[in-house]
């Protein structure tokens, strides 16, 4: 039997009016489809693009009185602007100049572990490094910013559902990280079926409305390519840097050095490239085999003009443990591809605290 959440807050948003318009969201066709599960309620206000920045209000207040209906634990809304804007609400209103508040301003350093193309590991070495850096006696928090293909919830080795505490979201807590995942809200077959400002605003509220704290650094999990995450990182927090990974074969530092420009022309500094699956090492015999080639990370970065930060063996332990839902840096601690993320990790962080990278770039996309 379907639940009645979401007719009775389809019922508290017609109290909520836009003041540009004097209708209610539910008349004007604002509200997208409401979803809700074990009393989280999330759907979008569809408005349009050129009023997506002033209307900010009017989604906190269609939150809170969803938030208010008896039974929902939490509600999240974001804002899709991809209606047409009908001609009086284009003379109503014009949108503000400027950005909203940065957001996740707790968090001293925040990394962006990104990678021009999917399949070259991006995922698995964000989650090594970021529990190396806890081991280190950092507070670390991992956001996984790939919505439509979230793996945190797989590779931390978790199913649990995040608390609601009020309006606010408290992050997973697994292997001494804090940790987000739209993969802890959904379950692990459901696809995200959304428009891509929709995208962008369930990043957002994954950074501003999770309880995340006072933390050292977060790294953050990109999706593949160079699309409309890392803009939106780029502009809603103050990265201090991004890591590239890649494999060293020509077809994905074609798509690295992508990565490095569109970072560049962003002001966001890259720290450095990682070769990941650099060479295969026989479970049996040991013997080391190149595979993809090697090398070519480090060929690529010194062309680029920055650093070259290690490379990663392509082992079956890896991908056992990753699988497993146990980082190799915990399982396996002592091994030689634990070190290699453990020494990563410490050159990042002596990167990261170096003068020149106390404060990422605060800049404004128009």
């Amino acid at each position: 039997m379907p639940s009645p959440l979401p007719e009775a807050v389809r019922a508290a948003l017609r109290a909520v009016v836009d003041p540009a318009t004097g209708r209610d969201v539910v008349s004007s066709g604002m509200v997208e489809a409401i979803n809700e599960r074990d009393g989280m309620v999330q759907f979008a206000l569809a408005v349009p693009r050129e009023r997506a920045r002033e209307m900010e209000p009017l989604r906190l207040a269609a939150e809170r009185a969803a938030a208010a209906v008896p039974g929902v634990l939490s509600a999240t809304v974001v804002l899709t602007a991809h209606r047409a804007e009908a001609p009086a609400q284009r003379t109503a209103a014009k949108s503000p100049p400027g950005q909203g508040a940065m957001l996740l301003p707790g968090v001293k350093r925040i990394v962006a572990v990104a990678s021009g193309k999917g399949g070259v590991g991006k995922s698995t070495t964000a989650v090594n490094l970021a529990v190396a850096l806890a081991s280190q006696g950092l507070r670390v928090g991992l956001l996984d910013a790939d919505i439509y293909g979230p793996s945190l919830p797989q590779m931390l080795g978790t199913n649990e559902r995040p608390r609601a505490v009020g309006q606010r979201i408290i992050p997973i807590s697994r292997w001494g990280l804090k940790a987000m995942s739209i993969g802890f809200l959904v379950e692990q077959e459901t696809p995200m079926v959304w428009r891509g400002p929709m995208v962008m605003g369930a990043l957002e509220q994954m950074m501003g409305q999770v309880e995340w704290g006072e933390l050292d650094a977060m790294l953050v999990d990109m999706p593949p390519g160079t699309g409309d995450a890392q803009l939106t990182m780029s502009q809603r927090v103050p990265l201090a840097g991004a890591v590239i990974v890649s494999t060293p074969q020509d077809v994905a530092l074609i798509d690295a050095r992508r990565g490095v420009r569109m970072f560049e022309k962003v002001n966001v500094p890259v720290l450095g490239l990682i070769e990941n699956m650099s060479f295969f090492c026989c479970p049996k015999c040991g013997e080391r085999t190149e595979i993809f080639g090697h090398g070519g990370a480090r060929e690529e970065a010194t062309r680029l003009g920055t650093e070259f930060l290690g490379e990663l063996p392509l082992k079956l332990a890896i991908r056992q443990m990753a699988d497993a839902g146990t980082p190799v840096v915990l399982a396996a601690p002592d091994s030689h591809e634990a070190q290699a993320y453990q020494s990563i990790a410490a050159r990042l962080w002596e990167k990261l605290e170096a003068p020149a990278a106390v404060s990422g770039p605060r800049i404004v996309m128009e």
